[in-house]
């Protein structure tokens, strides 16, 4: 099977063409395929494949390194658009592309920096899912094991995010706390979780929990989430900075009513084959 190596700001892929290739994968072979010492190792793993809507030129699949299929992936669709015209599967500089949940517009700046119409955040907790009667911009999580309660803000971006607002980000506890988040009994589905530190209305950086991975470098569908939240809070303005482990990405929202962008790099690390 073929395959390129890609990451978004160290957020890291392996990208697999289905359209050319016969791809067949189950949760126990990406599992195999992500680990770092026996397998090729990711983050996510993404399967590009036809489009049966005409209005749509692509399909992609995305799969977490636990094995789970997810909706949504914020660096890996900047990768998804530069891999099919680095393989020539398209020449198009705009490019519609659809998931399990919803179809995004990717619009190639150059051919390593990619802008990418994530659409409108919803906030609605059934929509997340997140158990809760009521919309509001933040609500109260227990954590049993730290004995401790944690104000947060959730919003969807094609996937569950839990916003935490902090002082410092550098001395979080994030793989303890975004751990237990994750799989708090309010996410149905589990969450990432972003934990924001606000340097100005223009300006944050972001540490991130992705759910069945764990930290990462980045996470570009977290950004959206993070700056989604600020914005509605009034704490941010329209076009914001989002500084991750890995890097920067630009994210831009005029609030409700508009669809949010978000703009960074992909890069390309390899091409490889492994028999499987």
């Amino acid at each position: 099977m073929q395959f390129s190596k890609m990451h978004g700001l160290g957020n890291d892929f392996v990208v697999i063409d289905g359209i050319t290739q016969n791809v067949i994968l189950t949760a126990e072979s990406v599992r195999y395929l992500s680990n770092r010492y026996y397998g090729i190792g990711f983050d996510q793993l993404l399967i590009v494949e036809s489009s049966k809507n005409p209005k749509v030129d692509f399909y992609y699949r995305i799969f977490n390194a636990d094995g789970r299929e997810v909706n949504q992936c914020g660096n890996g669709v900047r990768c998804f658009a530069y891999f099919v015209r680095m393989k020539k599967l398209t020449c198009k500089r705009i490019i519609r592309v659809s998931t399990r949940v919803k179809c995004m517009t990717i619009f190639v700046i150059e051919d390593d920096y990619i802008r990418v119409n994530m659409g409108e955040p919803d906030f609605r907790p059934e929509q997340i899912p997140f158990k809760s009667l009521r919309v509001a911009n933040s609500y109260v999580l227990y954590i049993a094991e730290k004995e401790k309660s944690v104000r947060c803000s959730v919003v969807s971006i094609g996937n569950p995010h839990c916003v935490i607002i902090v002082k410092d980000v550098d001395i979080v506890e994030v793989g303890s706390f975004g751990l237990l988040l994750s799989k708090h009994f309010s996410f149905p589905e589990e969450a990432n979780v972003g934990f924001m530190q606000i340097i100005n209305c223009a300006y944050i950086r972001l540490r991130v929990y992705e759910r069945g991975v764990g930290e990462t470098r980045s996470c570009g569908s977290a950004a959206c989430a993070a700056v989604a939240v600020g914005v509605k809070q009034g704490l941010l303005s329209e076009r914001v900075k989002v500084e991750l482990l890995g890097g920067s990405l630009w994210v831009d929202w005029k609030g409700s009513g508009h669809d949010l962008y978000m703009s960074g790099p992909a890069t390309h690390v390899y091409d490889g084959y492994i028999n499987f």
